[in-house]
């Protein structure tokens, strides 16, 4: 398993690179049979792309210390989602319980990632799932995640890949199933209006308590929100069904005053349960406390490699490799950079995420022999032109 030794007096650029490369080279990654690679010449590739957002195919045409992309992506077409899907939720543990005490409970948000997609399934429609249009296109691939709901932690919990041909709330069970396994308490788990599901509230309730933005949909419902004062309610779920569901409604009124030009009331509702006795304005004050996430959804951005296959599992280890690399940056900016003082550490600003891509970035350009000049013709541009420009 990967560790961290304890920290010198300086965190280089190839302490950097070494840490990432033991970290990624735990992924299983099967092979071609007979070839004199192994699964480290081809992950160290990985990183590079992931920390150039740069392709595999650009990524070995700028170097001449790596095989060509077509070997890369032979190896790579060898992955096994379900394997890879284990291990990467395991190094994801390790890195989070690295950082995380323990015996504090947490906040927790689930979310859904839906990576755009043009272009037709690789082996079967349930690939792609449907999304709202977005860079052109209205589908994707999708990806459920749990993340600690953390200024300075927020580290990634859990991941799994999802179909299109599956219940939604299969995925969120595991999840659920994962994050209910970690050591620490749950103080609270949130989510968007996307995790509104019956099965999926039920699941996240015996859990934890749950608060889940409700969607203004269906005639009931907007009986509840159509009110000009906060308050609290029961609301029945599948009403007078097999399935009915009662959970606490909070609505909760407040106003725009003019934030991004908008103005008047606005109403919104939240499943709330096990909350306790806080008010709806609380249960909203504490249901925000996950859009700080975004944060980390455009750092996981900062290192996920480009990719043109049709294959979903070469572009679930893309997903992967970023998660694993924003997690380690953390783990390294709390435990081994930031400064230990009254109230907690003092976070480093000279050691942002870009920083941390920058210095793996130059390190596997050195070791992998990236191009710095090309060949001229000898000739250069004929007298004539230079005579005609005057």
């Amino acid at each position: 398993m990967f560790n961290i030794s304890e920290p010198d007096d300086h965190l280089s650029a190839s302490d950097v690179k070494d840490l990432a490369a033991d970290l990624i080279g735990q992924l299983p990654l099967p092979g071609v049979e007979g070839s004199p690679l192994d699964p480290g010449d081809i992950w160290i590739v990985v990183i590079l792309a992931c920390a150039n957002q740069a392709s595999i195919w650009e990524t070995c045409n700028d170097t001449d210390g790596t095989p060509c992309d077509d070997t890369v992506l032979e190896w790579l077409h060898t992955l096994d989602r379900s394997w890879l899907e284990f291990v990467a939720n395991l190094l994801l543990r390790h890195l989070a319980l690295t950082i995380l005490d323990r015996a504090r409970s947490r906040i927790v948000s689930i979310d859904f990632i839906d990576n755009p997609y043009h272009g037709v399934h690789l082996d079967d429609e349930g690939e792609l799932c449907s999304m709202a249009p977005k860079d052109g296109t209205t589908t994707c691939h999708r990806y459920c995640t749990a993340y600690v709901v953390s200024n300075g932690k927020p580290v990634t919990l859990a991941m799994t890949y999802v179909r299109s041909d599956e219940d939604e709330a299969d995925a969120v069970e595991r999840v659920l199933g994962r994050v209910e396994a970690y050591p620490f308490e749950i103080e609270v788990l949130l989510a968007d209006s996307g995790f509104y599901n019956e099965r999926i509230i039920r699941r996240a309730r015996d859990i934890t308590a749950t608060v889940v933005h409700v969607p203004k949909k269906g005639e009931r419902m907007k009986a509840k929100l159509d009110i000009h004062k906060s308050y609290m309610t029961t609301y029945r779920m599948y009403k007078d069904s097999e399935r009915e569901l009662r959970f606490p409604l909070a609505v909760a009124v407040s106003y725009h005053n003019g934030d991004r030009g908008k103005h008047g009331e606005v109403v919104r509702g939240y499943v709330a349960c096990g909350v306790g006795d806080r008010s709806p304005k609380q249960v909203e004050r504490l249901y925000r406390k996950r859009s700080a996430i975004e944060t980390s959804y455009r750092l996981l951005r900062q290192a996920r490699g480009i990719t043109t296959t049709r294959d979903p599992v070469v572009r679930f280890a893309f997903m992967v490799v970023a998660a694993l690399l924003e997690n380690l940056w953390l783990v390294l900016r709390w435990a081994v950079v930031a400064r230990p003082r009254r109230g907690g550490r003092d976070l480093p600003e000279e050691f942002t995420f870009k920083t941390f891509c920058d210095w793996i970035r130059h390190e596997l350009e050195e070791q992998l022999q990236r191009r710095w000049k090309v060949k001229t013709n000898g000739i250069g541009a004929p007298a004539s032109y230079g005579t005609a420009a005057g």
